[in-house]
């Protein structure tokens, strides 16, 4: 069954409401010239120090930092799925020197996913440019007979309750795509939450789990031992990383649940001016002709995309019901 057919109706009402209201792009001030940058700039990244997100917020500000000629200070703000750091951007004054650099997770998917938010992405954050797009593989454990999607989800519906899949948390993606993929093929699968991927791919290669959906970064060396089987990547593009991997999408299996991607993006508090977010912009694109920044983007299973504010929010509003009825159908739901 087609995601597509199981929530038209729910995507298009909701696109329809997102859109008309204009929620997003009233997220800027009107165009105004302002004085930019006068200090150091704060860019916040809500994850501890070390993950891959943190690795290219540094990269990137270090770039940036040598284009304003102001320093660009890193500020890890880790816990809660991202929420503390992003609240914290999200109340911070409009002038852009608080910056937020993060991922899909806490400016999208966290809105549909937590019962309490204590901040509203479409109201309270400005969205200035996806750094990178971020889709991940879907491997199994080399006993399931399957070499592709098309295979793996006749064997999925033909082994009702026998099949476990995992994750890297409650609401992450790996948990809403095969939650997914378990209730369209009516296949019954255990989902078991990890705190992690490292244990969640350990747990795979011995045999405990079937299958995951996991970053190249982590899935990457095991493909090429044959520890585990490469059936697909997220998305419409092949990653750099694995470029011999087909995406699911070219494998005829087209559902919006698995050509969707997360991101890495950067935002700033409601109310910053155009003008600044504009020009953010251009040092991002700039930025992104980097050998470094490209390298560092590239080696964590990222692919650029340093794209403009516009083109921002309306992969925002298209993304968006997608991600909803993802968390709707996973049932997936926290305090």
């Amino acid at each position: 069954m087609n995601f597509s057919q199981m929530n038209r109706r729910r995507m298009l009402q909701g696109m329809a409401a997102w859109g008309g209201s204009g929620v997003l792009g009233t997220a800027f001030a009107q165009p105004a010239k302002s004085p930019w940058p006068t200090k150091a700039i704060r860019l916040v990244v809500p994850f501890n120090a070390g993950g891959a997100t943190d690795i290219i917020a540094r990269t990137l500000g270090e770039a940036l930092a040598k284009r304003i000629g102001q320093p660009v200070v890193v500020d890890n703000k880790g816990g809660a799925a991202g929420i503390l750091g992003t609240d914290a951007v999200a109340k911070a004054p409009p002038d852009g020197h608080t910056l937020l650099v993060t991922l899909s997770t806490s400016m999208l998917i966290n809105q549909f996913l937590y019962t309490k938010l204590p901040y509203n992405p479409q109201k309270d954050l400005a969205l200035v440019s996806q750094i990178a797009a971020a889709p991940v593989t879907l491997v199994v454990h080399p006993s399931v007979p399957a070499n592709n999607m098309k295979d793996l989800l006749a064997y999925v519906k033909a082994n009702k309750g026998k099949l476990s899949y995992g994750s890297w948390g409650t609401g992450s993606y790996a948990h809403l795509g095969g939650a997914y993929m378990s209730k369209t093929m009516d296949a019954d699968m255990v989902h078991v939450a990890y705190k992690g991927e490292a244990p969640m791919i350990q747990e795979l290669i011995g045999g405990q789990l079937q299958m995951c959906f996991s970053s190249a970064l982590n899935t990457r060396p095991f493909i090429e031992s044959g520890r585990v089987t490469a059936i697909g990547v997220t998305g419409k593009q092949r990653m750099d990383i694995l470029p011999k991997v087909p995406t699911i999408f070219e494998q005829g299996v087209q559902d919006d649940a698995y050509s969707i991607f997360g991101w890495l993006a950067m935002g700033a508090p409601a109310g910053t001016p155009r003008d600044i977010v504009e020009q953010l912009h251009g040092h991002l694109r700039e930025i992104a002709k980097d050998p470094k920044m490209m390298e560092r983007i590239a080696g964590a299973g990222f692919m650029s995309m340093m794209n403009s504010p516009q083109e921002f929010q309306q992969n925002y509003q298209r993304d968006m019901p997608i991600w909803k009825a993802l968390v709707e159908t996973a049932g997936a739901r926290l305090d």
